[in-house]
């Protein structure tokens, strides 16, 4: 698990925030559904606030484990499901760290403990929670939101498996303090807590029409087919004719040729210069679009898969592309993206040799630098295609041409 760590801010206090606590909807900025880059947006606009944040992840097996966004001075930390990173669950793991403001009332933080007693009056009655006794931890559920308390040995017969009432006092007058406390979205009615249960959580469904994560088919040679909006966008398209199609660009900036590539074993020294072709960017489509700069029609799409561990990692937001065999002529086809002949954001390296065959050595390795600390990368070339490829077998990106 490989983590991020940003530098703390040399003067900044230390202390317990305060965040709007919203059942099944979210915690101060951060909404249940946000996509990460959103989640980082809001972290740098209160730097302040969020200046020591970690990111962890599962360097060699991306897809198999949450993207975990930190906050270890605040208590609390964000779980984005890896494959759509978009925000799955919130867990306050240190309720003494972060005081939340419900209603017209605080909970939380060091002045004011989280127990059982000032949950219940704060919240209201609720069914019967679960124990489970070998964590020794009981968990009470309120629609998306749910508390864990840990309960001593010398009273776990106050509680048994399974769904359990618990008293809100002890015998000798105490009453536990939560531990943990779940914000996760309510509408598939899960009970979401500590343990396996924390897997049942999942990001809310995204609104009708909601171009996040859009499938992009793509035919090598030809073009890119938008799912959603349903453009498509051939080689050799003009750019009034993406503007058309995709709106107005995020960014636009001049192509730059590195002569590093050439001259970095005669000469260490960077000598970047711009040439004539351009780029559209669709950060928000993880999509570049470089035109020709003479005759302004599209020569290359660059599709990104924003896998953590890439130094453009948080740059783009995912591609959700397909792209289609060679031997797949004709119109696109949902069955035929389901099919071992497609590649996705998914398929790893060895699978893409399988589909398209050994295409050799890599063509070229970029290396890690102070810009790039994850390492090197390599890329392997085919015809009409191009993988960008990490040390994990992951395809950071795809770049698209016509030989």
């Amino acid at each position: 698990m490989l983590q991020r760590t940003r530098r703390r801010c040399e003067g900044t206090a230390m202390g317990a925030i305060v965040l709007d606590l919203r059942p099944g909807l979210g915690i101060g900025p951060f909404s249940l559904g946000m996509p990460i880059c959103e989640a980082f947006a809001q972290i740098e606009q209160q730097p302040n606030i969020y200046d020591v944040v970690h990111v962890k992840y599962l360097d060699e097996e991306p897809l198999k484990l949450d993207i975990v966004i930190s906050f270890p001075d605040h208590g609390f930390h964000l779980r984005f499901d890896p494959w759509s990173q978009r925000l799955r669950l919130i867990e306050i793991f240190d309720v003494k760290r972060l005081q939340m403001h419900y209603a017209t009332s605080l909970i939380g933080g060091p002045s004011t403990l989280a127990t059982f007693v000032a949950v219940y009056a704060l919240f209201g009655p609720t069914f019967p929670g679960i124990y489970d006794k070998h964590r020794g931890v009981y968990t009470l559920f309120y629609p998306g939101l749910s508390f864990a308390f840990p309960i001593p040995s010398q009273f776990t017969d106050c509680c048994h498996d399974g769904e359990a009432e618990l008293p809100l006092e002890f015998p000798d007058g105490t009453t536990p303090v939560t531990c943990r406390v779940s914000i996760y979205d309510s509408s598939t009615d899960s009970k979401v807590g500590v343990g396996s249960l924390m897997d049942k959580a999942s990001a809310p469904p995204l609104p009708a029409g909601s171009l996040y994560m859009e499938e992009v088919h793509v035919k090598l040679g030809e073009e890119l087919w938008f799912t959603v909006g349903g453009q498509h966008i051939p080689f050799g398209a003009s750019p009034q004719d993406v503007w058309t199609e995709l709106g107005r660009p995020c960014g636009v900036h001049q192509k730059q040729v590195d002569q590093m590539v050439i001259h970095s074993a005669s000469d260490p020294r960077p000598r970047t210069t711009l040439c004539g072709d351009y780029f559209y960017n669709y950060f928000t489509r993880g999509l570049d679009i470089l035109f020709d700069g003479k005759a302004h029609k599209i020569k290359k799409f660059v599709l990104h898969t924003n896998y953590p561990g890439h130094a453009d990692f948080n740059s783009y937001i995912k591609s959700n592309f397909v792209i289609y065999s060679s031997d797949f002529g004709g119109s696109f086809d949902h069955e035929v993206a389901a099919s071992k002949h497609c590649i996705t954001p998914s398929t790893k390296w060895e699978q893409v040799k399988e589909i398209l065959g050994d295409c050799g050595r890599a063509a070229i390795q970029t290396q890690g630098s102070t810009s790039n600390p994850f390492g090197s990368t390599f890329v392997y070339g085919y015809q009409n295609v191009a993988f960008e490829v990490m040390k994990n077998g992951y395809i950071a990106t795809v770049t698209l041409f016509q030989s």
